[in-house]
């Protein structure tokens, strides 16, 4: 293959140049369109998979495929963002509406079950966008010190060192090849119940569905005492330890789940939780020193939560407008973080998680705690000093496989 040449989806040889080309589909629903006529069911989806499978670039021994979901981050924010800075009213519908947006994909992806880029791609966009308008707008004023840029560029580094360890492994449950390969068909041929068929085990198994989870119970064999259950999952033919649950996205059971973070696309679970908790906290305290620089170099003479919202030179140039429109999106984001990490905080100085929590209001077994911002279970609440202890020993030595582990 040279360069700008690719094998398709259909496993046919295609050429960068032919992208608007054979598309049988499209053609038929633009047709369809121009003389008012309906679409037959599933051409859209065919639609979006041809124009994904065709958006690539060149590259040696072949065209890579680009994620189509990684785009609009990097095509949008920028627009958005320096459109919003034209006009006061203008920056206030756009920051208003992007929140909205964001939140009306991430319920149609939760809806679909799906694995996404996006929101990972807005973030880290994000941050290097930000970190770009700091540089080349708001230092030379000359009212930012070079120890102030460098502390700023020494949290944005951490930051991203914590991201980089929470994107690993967060604790995933050994199975074995064959149970792959059954995992895999069963992804693929899903029944209409959701559970899975030929899983055999000595004694009976149930399964039920739990938010969306395959969740079930494995009845040991008569050598053990008699009324003692492991969680059984269907889905990876495994014995789950206690607290591990099975990820509807990726597919997989993980230790001490926690929940699947879109703004990772991973799980967090036993093996990078503290890292997850540490990325939140270095992006809270680098964000809000940012902004407070920001604020001091455009309202000058203002606190900084009072020039948030009162700065009448913000938009006397265009520098100005934009600084501070940055500010304002920042603003948005680290509120919306800094939710995230409380909720964190309180779940971890109950020892709960954020599956456990959820299951306990679905079973009505928990209790409203802090105006309903954490949920005690009371099944691992040891006191606030012994859930933290836990918490910060949590993968420090490697967990201990037993028979149960794998079936």
């Amino acid at each position: 293959l040279c360069c700008c040449e690719y094998v398709d989806r259909r496993g046919e040889r295609n050429h960068l140049a032919a992208c608007c080309c054979d598309c049988q589909d499209l053609d038929e629903g633009c047709e369809r369109w121009l003389t008012g006529k309906s679409l037959p069911s599933g051409t859209l989806e065919r639609i979006v998979d041809t124009v994904a499978d065709r958006v690539r670039v060149p590259w040696f021994a072949g065209a890579v495929k680009i994620n189509i979901s990684l785009v609009p981050p990097l095509v949008l924010l920028p627009v958005f963002l320096h459109v919003a800075a034209l006009h006061f009213l203008l920056g206030l519908l756009i920051l208003t509406s992007l929140p909205v947006v964001v939140l009306w994909y991430y319920y149609l992806t939760h809806r679909r079950k799906e694995r996404t880029l996006f929101f990972l791609s807005l973030g880290l966009f994000s941050l290097g966008y930000m970190y770009y308008v700091f540089l080349q707008e708001v230092v030379p004023r000359g009212h930012v010190e070079y120890s102030q840029v460098v502390a700023l560029t020494c949290g944005l580094i951490l930051m991203l060192a914590a991201l980089s360890r929470a994107k690993k492994d967060p604790g995933y449950l050994p199975i074995s090849s064959s149970n792959k390969r059954s995992l895999h068909q069963g992804l693929s041929n899903k029944s209409d119940n959701g559970s899975s068929n030929g899983v055999t085990a000595s004694g009976a198994a149930s399964s039920r569905a739990v938010n969306g989870e395959a969740k079930g119970y494995y009845r040991l064999s008569a050598e053990e005492p008699e009324g003692v259950k492991k969680d059984w999952c269907t889905k990876c033919q495994l014995v789950r330890p206690a607290r591990a649950g099975h990820c509807r996205l990726c597919g997989r059971c993980v230790r001490r789940l926690d929940h699947h973070c879109v703004w990772i696309n991973s799980c967090v679970g036993e093996r990078n939780h503290q890292a997850f908790i540490l990325a939140l906290s270095f992006f809270m305290l680098t964000a809000v020193y940012g902004i407070t620089l920001t604020l001091h170099t455009i309202c000058r003479g203002r606190t900084p939560f009072v020039a948030l919202f009162y700065c009448p030179g913000a938009y006397s140039d265009y520098s100005s407008a934009l600084s501070f429109t940055c500010v304002w999106y920042c603003a948005i984001v680290t509120a919306g973080m800094g939710y995230i990490l409380l909720i964190q905080l309180l779940n971890i100085s109950y020892n709960v998680t954020e599956r456990e929590a959820r299951l306990a209001l679905r079973d009505n077994t928990g209790r409203r705690l802090l105006g309903g911002l954490v949920i005690d279970t009371g099944q691992y609440n040891r006191g606030f000093l012994c859930n933290w202890g836990h918490f910060l020993s949590l993968g420090s030595s490697p967990p201990q496989r037993s028979a149960e582990d794998i079936v």
